[in-house]
């Protein structure tokens, strides 16, 4: 898990370059026809991505994003009108069995489809229309690290080829770089959490993402039970759960949810509980128990990528220090096939 959280610079750097082309070939296309929305497929890590991919094309593109229910064609057999609709399946192994099913669906209901993932030669990729591929390599560990960022890089490629927004996503491969140089000091924050059992991890819109994928990280290596939640949800009835010494982990860049992140701050301080920030802010800094300062240098739109690698080197090394391997937790397996 630790060496492939490592590769994630030149994994981004490989992907921008390799499919720089593809990414402009399908913004053009979809840009000619007339979409209505875009329906993202996918599970575990991979929804994740697609959860902050359904913010970035919303807030760059205009369109209105849904992420699918896989259920909805699997079980209950619902026939969607998906004519003006662009459908992308979201899988490292493109061998989802679900998401698989739910694009042959929607390919037959009229949309046009995308396949997000590592493997070129996939059941999905030979499925949907175009391919957008993470050139990771072979990712070993179970618990998805550089495939997970390589497919918030590729949301990154597609919105600025669909929208009018310009994203200056070619800066995230050196942002990443500096996020592993903060490795030491990220194992030595690990020790502090070795006894813990429960705790709570808070991120808002384009980190909202982050905070599930941390959540599931810190469960599927550390056994930890980790809820998540929007900073804001968490004042309409969660907040009630905090206590003196609760781990309370924040993604909280500057820009506009700042603001936010303070509020629960401040808040969570009254409470005495034990507020672990991933940050680029100094406010957000200061009012935290502990933190994890990256370069101010990082603009909100371009913070996920570089805010989840301390959040995946904490889940790493926490295991350890809890006397765990990460690379084997108990009952599960790399490639997960559910209907």
């Amino acid at each position: 898990m630790l060496e492939e959280i490592g590769e994630q610079p030149d994994v981004l750097e490989r992907t921008i370059n390799s499919e720089a082309e593809t990414a402009t070939r399908i913004g053009d296309f979809i840009r000619s026809k007339e979409i209505d929305v875009i329906v993202l497929v996918a599970r575990g890590s991979s929804d994740n991505a697609a959860l902050f991919g359904r913010y970035l094309l919303e807030v760059t593109t205009g369109i209105p994003v849904s992420l699918s229910a896989p259920s909805v064609f699997t079980l209950y057999n619902a026939k969607l009108r998906l004519k003006r609709a662009l459908v992308i399946g979201v899988s490292q192994s493109g061998e989802g069995d679900d998401i698989n099913f739910v694009l042959e669906r929607a390919k037959d209901a009229g949309a046009f489809t995308v396949a997000i993932t590592n493997e070129a030669d996939s059941t999905m990729a030979g499925i949907a229309d175009e391919t957008m591929r993470i050139h990771a390599g072979r990712e070993r560990s179970v618990a998805a690290t550089k495939t997970y960022t390589g497919q918030m890089l590729l949301f990154y490629m597609l919105a600025n080829a669909i929208g009018d927004t310009r994203i200056n996503y070619r800066k995230i491969p050196e942002f990443a770089q500096r996020s592993l140089e903060l490795a030491p000091e990220i194992k030595q924050a690990a020790e502090r959490y070795a006894f813990m059992e429960n705790c709570v991890v808070v991120g808002r819109g384009y980190n909202y993402g982050n905070s599930y994928e941390l959540a599931l990280k810190l469960m599927e290596t550390c056994y930890v039970v980790a809820e998540r939640f929007s900073s804001a949800d968490f004042f309409h009835g969660p907040l009630a759960i905090i206590e003196r010494r609760f781990p309370v982990i924040l993604f909280g860049p500057t820009g506009v949810t700042q603001q936010g992140s303070l509020e629960l701050l401040k808040r969570l301080a009254e409470l005495n509980a034990d507020c672990f920030s991933i940050t680029n802010d100094e406010k957000i800094a200061a009012v935290s128990t502990q933190s994890i300062k990256l370069s101010p240098d990082i603009e909100e739109i371009l913070s996920p990528i570089p805010f989840i690698i301390p959040a995946q080197l904490l889940a790493a090394h926490l295991a350890e220090v809890k006397g765990l391997d990460p690379d084997a937790p108990r009952s599960l397996s790399k490639v997960t096939k559910t209907l």
